[in-house]
């Protein structure tokens, strides 16, 4: 079996480099507040989405709806998350942050910070603008959803 003398250094292995070890040291960031990844993002769209429903959360995070019963079902027995019935339609329920869901989001962002400032600390302030605005351009041309992991796809 003969390997390829060159070395992976193109702009797309080395976002992927970065993505999953990013994501894995953000994952293991977190464990402290009891939490997943997946968790982690249902938490921030349902407090940036008002009257969220889980059909659309799911829609959002092109999530079956099976699994996304489960995931809040996770995150309603830890005390993060309710499902309240809605005072526009009462056919529906919407899905509102907790007060211990707030407090937890909080302490989410601090961690993200922390995990951002620590992955780009080889960066300036600038260079992490920019690599930030080359990102979202990408994120564009791709068609992928802002602010949405694509791993949600595989739960």
């Amino acid at each position: 079996m003969k390997f390829c003398k060159s070395r992976p250094g193109g702009a797309a292995f080395l976002l992927a480099q970065l993505g999953a070890y990013g994501a894995n040291r953000f994952g293991e960031r977190i464990a402290v507040l009891g939490i997943s990844l997946p968790h982690a993002g249902i938490l921030r769209i349902i407090d940036a989405t008002p009257s969220c429903n889980q059909q659309a959360l799911a829609q959002t995070l092109s999530v079956l709806p099976s699994r996304m019963v489960i995931l809040l079902d996770e995150l309603a027995e830890k005390g993060l998350v309710e499902r309240k019935r809605s005072t526009k339609d009462r056919r529906r329920s919407e899905l509102v942050l907790t007060a211990k869901g707030a407090r937890t989001l909080e302490k989410l962002y601090k961690l993200a910070a922390e995990h951002e400032a620590d992955l780009c600390a080889a960066l300036t302030v600038e260079e992490r603008e920019t690599l930030a605005t080359l990102c979202t351009k990408i994120v564009a041309q791709q068609g992928l959803t802002p602010g949405v992991h694509p791993g949600y796809r595989k739960l």
